[in-house]
């Protein structure tokens, strides 16, 4: 077992040099305009649990995970050559629905203060006590 900040160290270079792989080397147009946006790396090395997303949303999820997965013995080779690890991670692609769990939730926020302003008494103009 590994310490929980190696752990840490690794996924992140795990990230960025899929980052780059993706970017300049993986050819599969599945794969155009993705983002990493997490990766989580297990105690003992084994799997690193890689999270993705793109600008489109989920309608090119099944895709994406497609190509990623058809991509997965090269990319795998080719960090485990750029690495000093003895043995690398397997990988397993997610897709990361956190952006539209966050818009849904703006969403659902914009709604009730909408609602709430609606349901506010407006206040008659030309009152004022004072004069």
């Amino acid at each position: 077992m590994v310490s929980q900040s190696r752990a840490i160290r690794v996924a992140d270079r795990i990230r960025e040099e899929l980052s780059e792989l993706l970017i300049h080397q993986v050819q599969d147009p599945r794969l155009a305009g993705i983002s990493i946006t997490d990766v989580q790396v297990d105690r003992e090395l084994a799997f690193a649990s890689v999270y993705v997303s793109a600008l489109e949303g989920p309608e090119r999820a099944k895709d994406i995970l497609a190509g990623l997965e058809h991509a997965q013995g090269f990319l795998r080779s080719e960090m485990a050559h750029r690495s000093n690890l003895r043995v690398f991670p397997r990988l397993r692609f997610y897709w990361d629905a956190t952006y539209e769990r966050a818009e849904r939730i703006e969403q659902l926020i914009a709604s009730l203060h909408n609602e709430e302003a609606s349901q506010k008494p407006s206040e008659p103009e030309g009152t004022d006590e004072d004069a």
